[in-house]
């Protein structure tokens, strides 16, 4: 397994929307693994493919958070949101992909997810709490779509300027 670096905000790559998976290979369950060794060493609860450069439809992610708990890594090819609750819920949200920044997000509160499994397997589950909030923002990630985008303009464009700021900061460093 490798780290692999997490693209920042603005990059082209994290507003593309992604391929399908047309077939499970080695190299893209080594890519599932790859990003979940960057994804839990980041720290974060999920990752997406493009946020590494890849434009696969491939997410992974744990919201396992408790202290003791046992990890619960998923890998999902093509995920799709099938089904959505009515009610909705607010979470603060934040992306690897854009450090240090957070803000409210209202989402729906639960979600029926399809896709196929590292082994090939069409699987589907329901999602509630922060994993729904987390599957919801992943998927978006492959719709070339941020959680900034739910923002007002205004703060979009503030986050957008720190997000430059930090790289320009990055590339001198």
């Amino acid at each position: 397994m490798t780290k692999r670096p997490i693209l920042i905000h603005p990059d082209p790559r994290l507003k593309k929307v992604c391929d399908p998976v047309p077939d499970i290979s080695d190299g893209l369950r080594a890519l599932a693994d790859d990003m979940l060794e960057t994804m839990y060493d980041a720290p974060g609860i999920g990752l997406a493919a493009p946020q590494v450069g890849v434009l696969s439809r491939l997410i992974v992610l744990d919201c396992v958070k408790e202290e003791g708990a046992t990890p619960q890594p998923m890998a999902m090819f093509n995920p799709e949101v099938v089904a959505a609750s009515d009610e909705l819920t607010s979470y603060e949200e934040g992306c690897l992909s854009i450090p240090e920044q957070y803000a409210e997000v209202t989402r729906p509160a639960d979600v029926s997810v399809r896709w196929i499994d590292r082994d090939g397997n069409e699987r589907q589950q329901d999602f509630g709490g922060l994993w729904a909030t987390c599957v919801q923002h992943e998927i978006d990630h492959l719709n070339g779509k941020l959680f900034i985008d739910y923002l007002k303009p205004m703060r979009r464009q503030m986050i957008t300027r720190k997000m430059v700021k930090l790289k320009r900061e990055k590339a001198r460093a």
